[in-house]
């Protein structure tokens, strides 16, 4: 299986990691058009590791112009095997309160304008996203978060809206009342494109405010998401470098869910019905399965 590469998808708190050796920015090209920024590379204790700013440095990109299918491809592109996505999000319940890290188990697809996925017209897939995070990472971070302290809960259900606006207070209250645990703006596509990519996925949602639920809160601004961003800067540098650790250099085994092979199972289109413009595009995401 090769050894493991950790990608991280994230902001500047992530990416500017401590103890990150042999670092570089390097463009990498996609089939899939411009990715949201070059990727950082480096080494922590011999892990290899790639660092993708999700909305480009300087935060250029709106949770819906960011080219997710560029971004995923860019990654695999790079040798990423395991993405850990970390993102800001509102919190839907009390007992979730800004400065929590929420190990995200499930989501809810509520956006609209995004393209969601590599296959299409030429070449049909329908993988599994049942279980859309890797139960692996998730055992990581959850140490990690252990190991340093940090308020976490382990699982929950990330809504995802489309934005760039926050929420109404109606749509807060009928996501409350589906029993989701976050809402936040950006881990869809992502972590459908990481399934068909054949990438594990771990979704780490550090809460920032509580949306505009709560009566006895102020409604969510961007001014105090961005500073109780800059508190768990700290925290989430620690979290990822724990999970890093637990990873280790030794040989990668296979993912216990199957997740690293879900395109054996997945392409609907034969061999003789493809379309060679597709599938050149594919080359790097599907050629595992393409080319054999």
């Amino acid at each position: 299986m090769g050894k493991t590469v950790l990608g991280v998808i994230g902001g500047s708190g992530v990416y500017d990691l401590p103890g990150l050796e042999n670092a570089r920015w390097e463009k990498v090209e996609s089939s899939f058009g411009e990715a949201s920024d070059e990727l950082r590379f480096g080494t922590l204790d011999g892990l290899e590791m790639v660092f993708l700013p999700r909305h480009g440095r300087g935060h250029k990109q709106s949770p819906s112009s960011i080219n997710y299918r560029a971004n995923i491809d860019a990654m695999k592109r790079a040798g990423v095997t395991d993405i850990l996505s970390v993102s800001a999000v509102g919190s839907l319940k009390q007992e979730l309160p800004p400065g929590t890290f929420v190990i995200v188990d499930q989501f809810i697809d509520r956006t609209f304008a995004r393209e969601k996925s590599f296959f299409g017209e030429g070449c049909v897939a329908h993988v599994s996203m049942a279980d859309p995070v890797c139960p692996r990472l998730g055992d990581y971070a959850q140490k990690a978060c252990l190991a340093h302290h940090i308020p976490h809960a382990r699982g929950g259900t990330y809504l995802v809206m489309e934005g760039p606006q926050f929420s109404t207070r109606a749509e807060s209250h009928l996501y409350r009342s589906w029993d989701c645990a976050v809402i936040g703006m950006t881990n869809m596509p992502e972590a459908k494109l990481a399934r068909e990519a054949e990438i594990n996925y771990a979704s780490i949602a550090m809460v920032t405010d509580y949306d505009c639920w709560h009566d006895e809160e102020p409604d969510v601004s961007v001014t105090h998401v961005v500073e109780v961003l800059r508190q768990n800067a700290e925290k989430a540098q620690a979290m990822v470098t724990g999970v890093a650790r637990q990873i280790g250099t030794g040989m990668r085994e296979p993912c216990p869910m199957g997740f690293d092979s879900v395109l054996d199972y997945a392409i609907i289109t034969p061999p003789e019905a493809r379309d060679p413009g597709l599938i050149k595009k594919l080359d790097v995401v599907a050629g595992r399965v393409l080319n054999r």
